[in-house]
């Protein structure tokens, strides 16, 4: 008799934390309600880029080959490397950091030094040999890891690309971060589970190169190793 009490007593404590942990998801805040659904990493929150920018340029990254074409003086062509420290050495100017800019801009950066012992310069910057764009995934998905970003990629279709949700993860609450400058990483919680049960992928976010997707655990995961085994499957059976 006593063990049947004691039993009922760990069957009613593991309902009460079941209970609670279903409440606590059932009540959470949906990404259009929570007061804050996108926020900054450095002190200039109001001023940071939205998480919507799309067909953004290019950034150079360290490892990439790039093609000098000098219009009007061809004997300064040339193709350099971006060095590990981001810089490209230079004929007759030295060096030149290129690591993050644009190709437009470096070709500004390259006629502004070379202005200095050429006459009106007109340089063109092609990539010869570059870093792929990518995006990674981890957390609560079947296959964390990095992957290369091929055309127009959304949130939803880089999680299946990244083998899926697991059952453990919280669709609700998927994080979305981009880096958009040196000090400052952006970030976004998204509601996949609502997009996908309204058939909705209006908010479905375009990835852009070097942002990472994180699902975390639901919080019956979490709970779960502190429940005996077989009061869990018997809250199962009870649902």
């Amino acid at each position: 008799m006593r063990h049947s009490k004691l039993a009922l007593s760990v069957v009613g404590l593991a309902a009460l934390f079941i209970g609670a942990a279903f409440a606590q998801q059932a009540n959470a805040p949906s990404p259009q309600s929570a007061p804050v659904d996108n926020f900054t990493t450095n002190s200039q929150q109001s001023n940071s880029p939205t998480l919507q920018q799309r067909n953004q340029r290019y950034r150079i990254e360290r490892g990439d080959q790039l093609a000098l074409d000098f219009r009007f003086t061809p004997e300064y062509n040339a193709t350099v490397s971006v060095q590990p420290d981001g810089f490209i050495s230079l004929r007759g100017i030295g060096d030149i950091h290129a690591q993050g800019l644009t190709l437009p801009e470096l070709n500004q950066a390259l006629e502004a030094s070379y202005a200095k012992i050429l006459h009106d310069p007109v340089i063109t910057v092609t990539p010869q040999e570059f870093v792929h764009p990518s995006f990674s995934a981890g957390g609560q998905v079947g296959k964390p890891g990095k992957y290369d970003l091929h055309g127009d990629t959304t949130v939803v279709q880089a999680i299946a690309i990244a083998g899926g949700f697991t059952d453990e993860a919280k669709h609700s609450q998927v994080l979305l971060f981009r880096r958009v400058s040196d000090d400052t990483v952006q970030a976004k919680i998204l509601n996949v589970k609502k997009m996908l049960n309204s058939r909705n992928l209006s908010e479905d976010v375009h990835l852009e190169p070097g942002d990472t997707l994180y699902v975390p655990k639901n919080t019956l995961s979490k709970i779960q190793p502190f429940l005996p085994m077989n009061v869990f499957r018997a809250s199962y059976a009870i649902q």
